[in-house]
């Protein structure tokens, strides 16, 4: 299991636009929980100065979403295409959040090796 700080590092400096390979279910929300923080506090800050900044925030953090969770899906055994359920009203967005809360397939898969053999072997 990766710490906060770890998770971080790995999704916003070293894979950032990566959406080959693997992500842990560690990686993936202590990612979407700093993201969120971050988030909150960037809307309290901009949502004083201008609605268009906060529309701006808003794609980045979308665009930062994007790569780690596809590659959650790849933890997973399965296809970025995946990320279409989300577009399913309320339904889709729980069906995804199941699935990332899901363990990821054990040893390699299709998308890679195992990234908690790989963090156990370190």
């Amino acid at each position: 299991m990766l710490s906060f700080m770890d998770a971080v590092n790995i999704c916003l400096k070293q894979k950032l636009f990566v959406i080959d390979g693997r992500a842990q279910r560690s990686e993936f929300w202590w990612f979407i929980l700093a993201q969120f923080i971050i988030l909150f506090i960037l809307a309290i800050i901009v949502g004083m100065i201008s609605q268009s900044l906060q529309f701006i925030v808003s794609i980045v953090a979308l665009v930062l979403y994007i790569p780690v969770a596809i590659r959650r899906l790849h933890d997973r055994d399965m296809k970025a295409w995946w990320l279409l359920l989300s577009l399913i009203p309320f339904v889709g967005s729980i069906a995804l959040l199941v699935i990332f809360a899901l363990p990821g397939t054990p040893g390699p898969n299709r998308f890679g090796p195992d990234p908690l053999a790989q963090t156990n072997n370190n």
